[in-house]
């Protein structure tokens, strides 16, 4: 059977690369410039790697180390950096730079790699906001460089576009993403529908399989006996009193704790912890000492067990340390989500068998039932002054000390 080839930019720890590994895809050639990050793939697989700035490598030259002709690569994969349209980005000015930012030059980049290398197929990840209506100055970006690249070599690109929860399709995890697909002919892409569903909702009560939760991803690992991965930092000694599932919006007057903040005063991953019962929230590329998800047991996740919530494979090597473990893993594709993908796109445009019934990747539920929750601890004195009557966030883009300042002519946007 042939083996499809895959061009891989903006490669990170390869959780793209893995899921189309697992769906039967060969990496022909890696581009990564993050040295833990080529480390990572180095000790992991054996694909050629290219570690230089993408805008740095000609085309040719990816071509060349892949072995590969214009036109004969199977499909291109790449995520560019997302923190020109993160969401992140909204929360405290209310809009993001988006094209403006630099760093959205990478996009450029993996457009003109697709323009002459020509691939049978592609995907590109980024984050939702790339697609965020009124904002979505990236996406028509992406639509005229495919009509542009059309007109030019004689191709028939098109971009399928959807935004997908991981926890849909068996990833024991929260996270939302864009994708977008296309193919050289013009084939149509039809985004697999969603196998699992939140077993309180209506799709759950048809046909669909649960979400699979944090349990089920990390019920067999052993406690890692790491004392670095107790909590640090001022608000270590809060995180007891905070429930399983929860954040520090227990601790507001809406909440079920005591009134120590005001409500959405906070990013959402301030101290929130992992519910065993539940999918882990979206892995947090660069924590501060208080951002979670924490353990349900109020540590931080071991490497091991943020690759088991990414399901990377388990022979997979994480160079560097903790912190550089954190930034790879929560910077990558979940590799089951693109593994769902790469079957999709295995059958529907390359014409190809799938491997096997199901994802290779895919979590299996937990076998052990699930022990109950951890009963909170009460709020340590050195809180208690904390305690009062707390405003709740006026709303993005305002906030504590916000100051107007000018964005363009004839507009003001409030920054915190």
């Amino acid at each position: 059977m042939r083996k499809p080839v895959a061009i891989s930019l903006f490669s990170g720890a390869g959780g793209l690369d893995y899921g189309f590994e697992a769906a039967g895809f060969r990496t022909a050639v890696a581009l990564e410039l993050d040295p833990r990050c080529l480390e990572t793939l180095g000790a992991s697989r054996p694909w050629p790697v290219i570690g230089q700035d993408i805008a740095q490598v000609p085309t040719s030259e990816v071509l060349r180390i892949a072995g590969l002709k214009v036109g004969k690569a199977d499909i291109l994969i790449g995520g560019p950096p997302c923190q020109p349209f993160s969401k992140a980005g909204f929360w405290v000015t209310g809009q993001a730079r988006r094209l403006d930012d630099p760093r959205a030059s990478t996009l450029d980049h993996y457009l003109r790699i697709l323009a002459e290398a020509q691939p049978k197929t592609f995907l590109l990840e980024n984050v939702e906001g790339l697609g965020f209506r009124g904002k979505d100055e990236g996406l028509h970006l992406i639509r005229e460089a495919l009509l542009t690249i059309n007109a030019k070599v004689g191709t028939n690109y098109t971009a399928s576009v959807a935004v997908l929860n991981a926890a849909d399709y068996g990833v024991p995890q929260l996270r939302r993403r864009l994708f977008i697909v296309g193919a050289r002919d013009g084939t149509p892409f039809r985004f697999p529908e969603p196998t699992h569903a939140d077993p309180t909702s209506v799709a759950r009560a048809t046909n669909s399989d649960r979400w699979r939760t944090a349990w089920d991803a990390l019920h067999d690992l052993p406690e890692p006996n790491d004392p670095g991965l107790r909590m640090q930092g001022k608000w270590a000694g809060l995180m007891p009193s905070i429930p399983e599932g929860q954040n520090y919006l227990w601790h507001t007057e809406r909440g079920g704790g005591e009134p120590l903040f005001g409500w959405r005063r906070r990013f959402w991953s301030f101290l929130l912890k992992l519910a065993k019962d539940q999918p882990s929230w979206t892995l947090a590329a660069q924590p501060g000492p208080a951002t979670g998800p924490f353990h349900w047991s109020g540590r931080r996740l071991s490497v091991q067990e943020m690759m088991r919530l990414q399901t990377f494979p388990g022979d997979v090597r994480i160079a560097g340390s903790h912190a550089d473990a954190q930034r790879q893993l929560g910077n990558a594709v979940p590799s089951l989500m693109a593994e769902v993908l790469a079957r999709a796109v295995r059958q529907q445009i390359l014409r190809l068998p799938l491997i096997g019934e199901e994802p290779r990747l895919a979590v299996r539920t937990a076998p052990i039932p699930v022990p109950l929750p951890i009963v909170a601890a009460q709020v340590p004195i050195a809180y208690h002054p904390l305690r009062g009557q707390h405003e709740a966030h006026p709303g993005t883009g305002k906030g504590y000390g916000a100051v107007a300042r000018p964005q363009r002519p004839g507009s003001l946007v409030a920054a915190e």
